[in-house]
């Protein structure tokens, strides 16, 4: 696929690029030459390639889940000026 100096004009406007005029019959062959790779890398036959979230045969680290701190809520709590089941009570600020 071959982009126009006129198509690149519109992309470096969408993207708010700014581009010289001497610059654009370039940028037209650049992006060109990637538009038809990535084109060709999609007529590759990827039927028999089974999907991965990664590359390595790795699984990730996991620790137990298990509780490591105590429960200090009540003894927070009681420097609080009003709580109620466990809740801290602050004034109304919507009415």
């Amino acid at each position: 696929m071959s982009l126009s100096p006129d198509q690149v004009r519109h992309i470096a406007h969408l993207a708010r690029l700014r581009i010289d005029d001497g610059d654009v019959q370039q940028y037209a062959t650049n992006l060109s030459r990637i538009v038809d790779f990535v084109d060709q890398l999609g007529q590759a036959d990827t039927a028999s390639v089974t999907p991965m979230a990664h590359p390595l045969d790795m699984v990730q680290r996991l620790r137990d889940d298990e509780v490591t701190e105590s429960n200090h809520r009540d003894e927070y709590q009681k420097n609080a000026p009003a709580t109620e089941a466990g809740l801290y009570l602050v004034p109304r600020v919507i009415e």
